[in-house]
């Protein structure tokens, strides 16, 4: 590859996260050629070729993104190896594959982990990378690939990546928890069904723009919002009840993160 050049793009399995990850990179054209391989007959965006199995597509990819569920892996990319070179990058989106695990599926190329959560499909994703010995190079690229569906971090530790999961791959899911907790709170102090789910749904998305665009933590944000003694000071100190909202999301994420280790336990053991 040169330098931050990607010729042509593979993605394996055109489900929710390989799905996303395809309608940001084909519109934000990060490769000259694009290949969604997926047996399903699914839509793909403009910009995108599809074909059923490896097989049929020609050519040595640059990259391959592997997204498909850990469990089909196996099966999915029996014969990848035979398409790649000493250049190829191969990707794994799949929860739970550590690089060891990745690499002994695809023994052919170099491995990359990669985390990156639903908001990708819009470009405002956060992904985790890890991988060994990548070049300077490969990782520009890498970084380049992953920038185009939002923002990207590097992980120092590959153990790091069971954390990551649990808080910014599940983290989505948390925080659309929270708008129907927020509209259910608000239908039962009286607020029509509609509006509260408005309220809460617009209450969220313009807190994650304010976060966005403002310069000042997350900390400094609710305190300027919060007024002594006031109605926020009140729902906030409610929020803070034993077992309070910091307990509560701590559970969240180790159990998260538990799962994420038993995942990649479970794939060892088939």
């Amino acid at each position: 590859m040169a330098t931050n050049k990607i010729r042509t793009l593979w993605v394996i399995g055109g489900g929710n996260m390989g799905g996303a990850l395809l309608s940001r990179w084909c519109l934000a054209k990060v490769a000259d050629r694009i290949v969604l391989v997926d047996p399903a007959n699914i839509a793909v965006p403009a910009g995108c070729e599809k074909f059923p199995s490896i097989a049929d597509v020609d050519g040595i990819p640059d990259i391959v993104v592997g997204a498909v569920k850990p469990h089909l892996a196996a099966t999915a990319l029996a014969t990848l190896s035979e398409r790649l070179d000493e250049r190829s990058l191969f990707i794994s989106v799949m929860a739970g594959l550590g690089l060891a695990r990745i690499a002994a599926l695809v023994p052919a190329g170099t491995p990359v982990r990669a985390m990156p959560n639903t908001p990708a499909q819009v470009g405002r994703g956060v992904t985790g990378l890890y991988a060994d010995d990548l070049t300077e190079e490969q990782r520009m690229v890498v970084s380049k690939l992953f920038n185009a569906v939002g923002i990207t971090h590097w992980l120092t530790e590959e153990g790091q990546f069971d954390a990551l999961t649990a808080v910014s791959g599940s983290g989505p899911a948390y925080v659309f928890r929270m708008v129907e907790a927020l509209a259910a709170a608000g239908i039962a102090a009286g607020l029509p069904e509609k509006a509260a789910h408005a309220l809460a749904r617009g209450t969220i998305i313009g807190a994650g723009e304010l976060l966005r665009q403002d310069e000042r933590s997350a900390t400094e944000l609710r305190v300027a919002v919060t007024s002594p003694n006031g109605t926020t000071q009140a729902g906030l100190e409610a929020l803070d009840e034993e077992p309070g909202l910091p307990a509560v999301v701590r559970s969240a994420v180790r159990a998260a993160a538990a799962r994420s280790r038993e995942m990649g336990q479970e794939d060892q053991a088939d």
